[in-house]
């Protein structure tokens, strides 16, 4: 649930970056802290596990300001992938607005990523949130990689919900951008309908967009166009 602070005239929005282990989500936001503008963005933020091979989660809050006034703060999770770390997987996800799925595209982990997405579905019930509505885009990781699944093949991930797909290389920078500019637009949706973002609060899902992305490097994204202020 977001976190509004009608006093300070602030919201809070978490994103949480879900999947296996080695699929990618740290890379994300390691490649998404390299494109954001520094005048802006927070420290990144990383505790290693005892195994020193899973990140516990990293944050990257990113700050601004509405011409309303109101203030935006958004925070960046991703979980820890391996089995072990279930419990914090649950615990990272409480409070969460819109969570991205890094599926690992190649056909040798198509097994392990249906169970992590079970597995993230089990964890928001738990959590209370119904993933029926929640914001959730599925970003297909390794699409570099040989054996990998087309977008048409990941129904398995899409028996109850029907996220967005966005194909990737995180390692690459490629489609790190495009991932989060798909999840933030349902996200925007989503708390419009909950908090009338637009009505109450006089922010369009335009200045939402912009107000992010135009502090975000997106040369070689196909959101160079899109994204540019107008």
């Amino acid at each position: 649930m977001v976190q509004l602070n009608n006093e300070a005239r602030e919201i809070a929005v978490k994103v949480v970056y879900y999947g296996p282990a080695l699929s990618g989500k740290t890379t994300n936001l390691q490649a998404l802290y390299q494109k954001i503008d520094p005048a802006v963005r927070g420290r990144l933020m990383t505790l290693d596990t005892k195994d020193d091979r899973t990140l516990f989660f990293d944050m990257l809050p990113v700050f601004f300001r509405t011409a309303s006034g109101l203030k935006v703060k958004l925070k960046l999770y991703t979980v820890p992938g391996q089995v072990i770390h279930e419990s914090t997987r649950r615990i990272v996800l409480q409070g969460t607005d819109a969570i991205a799925f890094v599926a690992d595209s190649r056909r040798s982990e198509a097994a392990s990523t249906l169970a992590y997405w079970n597995n993230m579905l089990k964890n928001l019930e738990a959590n209370g949130l119904d993933y029926r509505t929640l914001p959730i885009v599925i970003q297909l990781n390794k699409m570099d990689l040989p054996e990998t699944r087309r977008e048409g093949e990941f129904e398995d991930l899409r028996r109850v919900v029907q996220p967005p797909m966005v194909p990737a290389v995180a390692i690459r920078g490629e489609g790190v951008v495009e991932t989060l500019w798909a999840l933030l637009t349902v996200c925007y949706r989503s708390l419009d309908r909950n908090l009338g973002l637009e009505t109450r609060w006089r922010i369009s899902e335009q200045e939402f967009l912009s107000r992010i992305f135009d502090h975000v490097d997106k040369r070689g994204t196909s959101l160079a166009q899109e994204a540019a202020p107008r």
